[in-house]
């Protein structure tokens, strides 16, 4: 039986305002218990009591207590903040650019924020996290503005074949600046190659402090692109015939995107797979509307960065597996799912 598309089409409509509230009161809830979760599941085992008391009233003489509030307290934070941000950019990433493929490395903010990360370990001796990475969130925004200024000269401005093209040569120009200076420092290269996996481990407060503030201005010029990703969808004609200025709707679009994979490079490294693969797992649910995309995204986003790096801590101890492998390995799922989907509606 042949399917016109009609069926796919009914999918993305089958539910309806109340159901989608639902949902995401339900997905609030869900990453409500992987917050707990995160706080009480680890390498080490500590009891309940001694969790409660180390999130609200640690006794620093009580060990287990210590771990709770030194260790997972800013780890969870930094999975919530740094899921959030990566959830939210990659929606907006794949609406302006109508690339369902677009992740931070598009932009070349991944590439960005590792070449100033290494300039800082090699050149500037800086050894620890909290001391390098607000260069790997100066790299991704110069890296990201770089790329949407070359984009944007000619008439057309910065169109989404524009920005693949100057974010895939931004890319390779930065990637080769990196192996450069890794080749010739291999103490550095020691150390780069731990950030580069992604981890939520080793983080304090001090920096989700800095970073929140960039969360949360990004995270409302994200939310607020809903109605104008449904008009870029369309295409920028019909976008401007429906009232819309599509290159302040794409700058306001980038400098949110910016902003929240900046922050969450600064706080967690370079996650993949997170903003590429939630989007698609959303669309599942809610169809193509961005005004319910993007909430569900906040919420999934860092649901599965939390669930990943739990199971990271546990399944080869007495080690662990950093979150940017295993969110690598649970992203693929939801593409696994897409691509029989959309083979089915071909038959």
């Amino acid at each position: 039986m042949r399917d016109d598309g009609t069926a796919s089409k009914a999918t993305g409509r089958r539910f309806g305002g109340a159901a989608l509230t639902a949902g995401l009161v339900l997905l609030a809830a869900l990453l409500l218990a992987s917050v707990i979760l995160s706080l009480a599941v680890g390498s080490s085992h500590v009891p309940l009591r001694d969790v409660v008391h180390g999130v609200f009233d640690p006794d620093r003489s009580v060990r287990a207590q210590l771990v709770v509030r030194e260790v997972r307290v800013p780890r969870t934070l930094a999975g919530l903040l740094a899921g959030a941000a990566l959830g939210l950019a990659g929606t907006v990433m794949q609406g302006v650019t109508r690339n369902p493929l677009a992740d931070p490395g598009l932009l070349g903010i991944n590439a960005g924020a590792a070449v100033a990360v290494v300039f800082a370990m090699s050149v500037l001796s800086l050894t620890e996290p909290g001391q390098y990475i607000w260069f790997g969130f100066l790299g991704a925004c110069l890296a990201a503005a770089l790329v949407y200024g070359v984009a944007s000269f000619g008439r057309e401005g910065a169109t989404p074949v524009k920005l693949a093209l100057a974010g895939a040569a931004a890319s390779g120009l930065l990637i080769s600046l990196t192996d450069t200076m890794l080749l010739t420092d291999s103490q550095t290269y020691d150390q780069y190659r731990f950030w580069q996996v992604g981890a939520l481990n080793g983080r304090d407060l001090d920096v989700i402090r800095q970073a929140l503030p960039f969360v949360v201005v990004g995270g409302i010029l994200a939310l607020a692109m809903g109605p104008r990703l449904n008009g870029l969808a369309l295409g920028d004609d019909i976008a401007r015939a429906l009232g819309q200025r599509v290159g302040v709707a794409r700058l306001t679009g980038a400098a949110g995107v910016v902003l929240l994979c900046g922050a969450a490079t600064a706080v967690a490294g370079p996650i993949g797979f997170v903003g590429l693969a939630v989007p698609h797992a959303v669309r599942m649910l809610t169809g193509p509307d961005h005004r319910w995309i993007l909430p569900y995204s906040a919420l999934l986003a860092p649901l599965l960065l939390l669930v990943a790096d739990v199971i990271g801590r546990v399944i080869a101890p007495p080690g662990e597996v950093q979150v940017g492998v295993v969110t690598a390995a649970v992203g693929c799922v939801p593409f696994i799912l897409l691509v029989r989907r959309r083979g089915k509606a071909e038959l």
